[in-house]
């Protein structure tokens, strides 16, 4: 499955200036194979979650034919999100962050006089959880990301991204590595303030989550990833997030408490996933995202992210996102509920 000059496969979807809908105005989104002289572009029409629907063989056939023709160059072209992914769930498949995260609720709760545990709660261990994001919010490796309305306390989390290649159900987590087509990154912006607020009400996270989720640069198969596969069946990949310059993160892949096949097999059970949904790794470890930083320091420090911040995340095996926080719409504040009627029975005339 390997290509023929040894290298990886990747795929991307990309817009370039001079290709421009005639009837829209808006950029075409075209699907190509990533090399190093660019993108080859795929023929018109395939998306490459049309190549994920078709199986990974048939993906790789049409990687190849692609690879033979000229190549747009990397600068010429805007990355969109790899694939149109039907669905997103996200885990939180790392102890050490949730510890690190929880550790932040805590303080918070404790400035407010009703102090918490900072421990990872027993139910944690028991299975991998998960939330169903917002798959309209898919933005590019490398575009602005706006601070969603409302938000003082914006953040990042370093994350890896599996896509499905194949259709099924109630799977075992045998039968889910086969149901594996490949890796992206994914960067989980987070509101902190905004999902503090709605987790109170054990409900979500939702607006706290639903503003933007980078994935790229690229889709990566599968089988370029298995020499990286350690022991104990995990992806021993780096990973390394940096605020501005500044690395204030870095783990292993292979710290998840369970392996990707088993976050496969756990959505499946008593369900179904399809071919092109993406299944977030949550966030690594020692500095995965500024919460967890702030849960061990026990102070805002590194600060929210702001207007002008850049935020690079990368891993190992598969490349790096960079994306630029900008300023987001000025809504007016939400309006409070009204306060609950007494009467229980309607009056009659």
């Amino acid at each position: 499955h390997r290509r023929s000059d040894g290298g990886l496969m990747r795929f991307a979807t990309f817009t370039e200036p001079s290709g421009i809908a005639a009837a829209t105005g808006i950029p075409l989104a075209r699907a190509g194979a990533v090399s190093g002289a660019g993108i080859h572009p795929l023929p018109a029409g395939v998306t490459v979650l049309d190549l994920v629907r078709s199986g990974l063989p048939a993906a790789l056939m049409a990687g190849q034919r692609a690879l033979a023709a000229a190549a747009v160059p990397l600068d010429a072209v805007r990355l969109l999100p790899p694939l149109a992914a039907p669905t997103v769930r996200d885990f939180v498949a790392f102890e050490e962050h949730v510890e690190g995260v929880a550790a932040s609720v805590s303080d918070a709760a404790a400035a407010s006089g009703s102090a918490n545990s900072s421990a990872v709660v027993p139910e944690w261990y028991q299975a991998p959880t998960f939330y169903f994001t917002n798959p309209y919010a898919l933005v590019g490796a490398y575009d602005d990301v706006p601070v969603p309305p409302g938000c003082e306390m914006l953040d990042f989390e370093l994350e890896v991204a599996v896509v499905i290649g194949r259709d099924g159900a109630s799977l075992s987590p045998d039968e889910a590595r086969e149901h594996i087509f490949g890796y992206t990154v994914l960067n989980d912006w987070s509101a902190r303030d905004l999902q503090r607020r709605e987790m109170k009400v054990m409900l979500g996270p939702a607006k706290g989550k639903d503003s933007a989720t980078t994935l790229g640069p690229w889709l990566v198969t599968a089988d370029e990833l298995e020499p990286y596969r350690d022991t104990d069946g995990f992806l021993a990949l780096d990973l390394r997030a940096f605020v501005n310059g500044e690395l204030v993160g870095q783990d292993l892949l292979s710290n998840m408490g369970w392996p990707f096949e088993e976050l496969i097999a756990y959505a499946s059970r008593g369900t179904e996933v399809r071919a092109g949904d993406v299944l977030g790794s949550g966030t690594c470890g020692n500095g995965g995202c500024l919460a967890e930083l702030w849960g061990r320091r026990g102070r805002i420090d590194p600060p929210p992210l702001r207007p002008g911040d850049v935020v690079e995340l990368t891993v190992e095996g598969i490349g790096t996102v960079r994306n630029r926080v900008v300023a987001g719409l000025a809504l007016p504040p939400v309006r409070e509920a009204r306060a609950r009627s007494v009467p229980r029975v309607r009056k009659r005339g």
